[in-house]
This record gives C-alpha cells, structure tokens and sequence, in this order.
C-alpha cells in the first residue's frame, strides 16, 4: 500500500481508509506524498468492503488498477532485459514474476489483455509493491507483440523444458525478451514460433518442475549476468 501511495500515477486517485488507531501514522507526510488524505473508518465496516479473507491491518488503499503502458514506450530505447507472460494466470505467480523482474533490473512486463489478472489484490501483494514500480504493458497479441519488439531491435528467448538448448547458451548481450508460459501448457506453439530460441533451465538434480516465478528468476538472473549487469 506505501508503494501505491507513493506512485505519482496515483495522484488524485482512489481513496485512504484508516481505523482511528492507525490515523495518526498519517500525520507523517512522507507516507502521503501526492496529497492523500486519510478517511477514517471503523475496523469493521473496513473489512465489510475489502474482498473475503483480505487482511487489512486497519488500513486500505481502494483505486482501480493501473492502465499501464504502450508496448512501444517499454521497449524504446532497445536495451536491457523485458518479461512476457504467456497465460500465467496465478496472481500469486504473476506478483512473484514482478517482484522478481524489478530485482534484477528488467525494463517491463508484457501481458495478453486476456488470460491475465488484473494488477490488484493479492497479486499487488505478492509483488510486495513491484507492481507500483515496474511498468506493465498489456497487449491484444502477443506473436503480434514479439513481431513489433523484433522491429525495435529486441531478440526473444522462450524458456521451454523440452528444448536443446540451455538459457546460458542462449542469451547473449542484446535487448533480451524472456518469455514464459504457463506451468500447465507452457508457451503457446504460434508464441513460441515468434522467438528467437528456446531454452530450458539445466537440472541436474532430475526434478525438472519449477514453480513459473521460480524458473523466471533464474532466467532473469541468467540473463543479467550475460548483459554483464
């Protein structure tokens, strides 16, 4: 929630909910820099608007999710690292992916407007605020999406368990796209012709099921590192 408050996309949006006990943490204007101003409410009536089983610790920030950004505008300039999510459809998968993008530094996230979840509730959590922080732009296609990143000079790698080739042997320096599919189907056939290679995560260890947060960290690491980052 102090991440959304101190996202200047959110000024003038939304509204501040704060049981009386924890009104006064909001006299510190630092905690409201776009001119948030708290709402007092009582903890019960507070529970009876947020969704079943949300945990609100007496306070609450309601605000639509964000629109998000152009393709166009997260790939210019061509550089760095973008994660495309191909059905990932698990908010709990989908804010670990977030949260672990903006730790290794990656521009983006691309998602299909449908088969994603929205930006808020328990995915925004599990970010633990990186859906704040990092942009996200939802796209109608994602092949068509591939096709547009390789006419602005990005190179996509599509992590695939039954592939050849490792991710190491795969990246390489340039304007990098890690796409991953869901952990039931994996990546699309039509969106896995649209990349560059497939790779997978070598596992010696014979257990070759990794949780799809899981394995785009690694990736993400990998990757890093061959951009010498």
């Amino acid at each position: 929630m102090i991440a959304a408050l101190a996202n200047p996309a959110r000024k003038g949006m939304g509204r501040l909910l704060v049981t009386e006990d924890r009104a006064a943490e909001f006299d510190d204007p630092a905690l409201t820099p776009h001119g948030h101003r708290p709402e007092r409410i009582d903890g019960v009536a507070l529970t009876r608007m947020l969704p079943a089983g949300a945990v609100h610790q007496g306070m609450a920030f309601k605000v639509a999710p964000l629109e998000g950004v152009s393709l166009e505008d997260l790939a210019d300039p061509a550089q760095g690292i973008i994660v495309m999510l191909d059905q990932v459809t698990d908010p709990q998968n989908v804010g670990a992916v977030f949260r672990s993008a903006l730790a290794f530094g990656a521009r983006g996230i691309v998602v299909q407007h449908r088969h994603s979840p929205e930006l808020a509730g328990a995915l925004a959590k599990a970010s633990a605020g990186a859906t704040e922080r990092l942009p996200c732009a939802r796209v109608t296609n994602l092949s068509r999406a591939l096709e547009r990143l390789a006419d602005l000079g990005w190179r996509a790698v599509g992590l695939d368990g039954s592939a050849t080739e490792t991710l190491e042997g795969a990246l390489d320096n340039r304007p990098t796209v890690i796409v991953m599919g869901s952990e039931g189907e994996g990546i699309r056939r039509l969106v896995a012709e649209h990349c560059d290679v497939l790779a997978k995560i070598p596992m010696p260890g014979g257990f070759e099921s990794l949780n799809v947060s899981n394995a785009t960290a690694i990736a993400l690491y990998e990757a890093a590192r061959a951009q010498g980052r």
